[in-house]
């Protein structure tokens, strides 16, 4: 299955110059690593992570079996956060900011991100809700319709970018995934990173270091990020993976099956 969300790789010159135009027309940057599954315990050894001070979260994306949406360029999805409550997104990846409709963009809950990692970059879009507290439960046990969850802003963004007669309530519920993240400020590095452990009901793990930065400071951030990486001992051009495509194609299988 092709993957809409690929992300893209910088080939040439001409591949940057596009890069460094489309940084000026996002709100913010993400800079993201994985760690294969081997590497994994050294390298948060190496980064002095203690995983006692991680925030449980458990996230669930919402698609059809077939991945209707995904295969769109969409993605829907609700977490529940310990000790900070629910909230939810109607992402829209890949897409070009230039395209997007100035009346969205003026959303103070829609924003529009590059994400880069040593595999490439790909550019989204989110439209970011926050439900009441225990809304998402609801809507895991059967209690609460899953339209419920989502704003009236929400509810429009989908219907505008779905394919045609795929409604909210329409979706099956693709999870929920353990999460166990982190936020941590090296001093030698001098920005928050955020470390995610994404634990999957197979027992594989993804393993994710990110940062955020404002697009002006893209390039430097990434030439420092990589620098202080690589002093700690942590490989930088192993096969990257995204956590989302994993937990889209893992929970569509057991539908298929008929064991989710």
């Amino acid at each position: 299955m092709t993957s809409t969300m690929a992300p893209r790789v910088v080939r040439s010159d001409e591949e940057l110059q596009k890069l460094v135009a489309l940084i000026k027309d996002v709100d913010s940057v993400e800079l993201k690593l994985t760690v294969p599954e081997p590497a994994q315990l050294m390298t948060a050894r190496a980064l002095g992570l203690d995983p006692l001070r991680a925030q449980i979260r458990q996230v669930l994306f919402f698609d059809t079996p077939e991945l209707a949406l995904d295969n769109h360029g969409v993605v829907v999805r609700a977490r529940r956060s310990q000790k900070k409550g629910d909230d939810t997104v109607v992402k829209l990846r890949p897409v070009e900011p230039s395209k997007l409709s100035p009346e969205v963009r003026q959303s103070p809950t829609f924003g529009v991100e590059l994400d880069a990692s040593p595999a490439g970059h790909v550019c989204s879009a989110s439209l970011k809700g926050t439900p009441a507290s225990g809304e998402v439960r609801k809507v895991m046990t059967g209690e609460r319709k899953l339209r419920k969850l989502f704003s009236d802003e929400q509810q429009a963004l989908f219907a505008e970018h779905a394919p045609d007669g795929i409604g909210l309530d329409d979706l099956s519920i693709l999870g929920p995934i353990l999460v166990l993240k982190l936020k941590d400020s090296p001093e030698e590095f001098g920005r928050r990173v955020v470390a995610e452990l994404w634990l999957y009901p197979d027992g594989s793990r993804i393993f994710e270091l990110s940062t955020k930065c404002e697009p002006s400071e893209a390039f430097q951030v990434a030439a420092e990020a990589r620098a202080f990486l690589a002093s700690r001992g942590v490989d930088l051009d192993t096969d990257q993976q995204t956590k989302t495509r994993t937990a889209l194609e893992f929970f569509a299988s057991d539908l298929a099956k008929g064991t989710a």
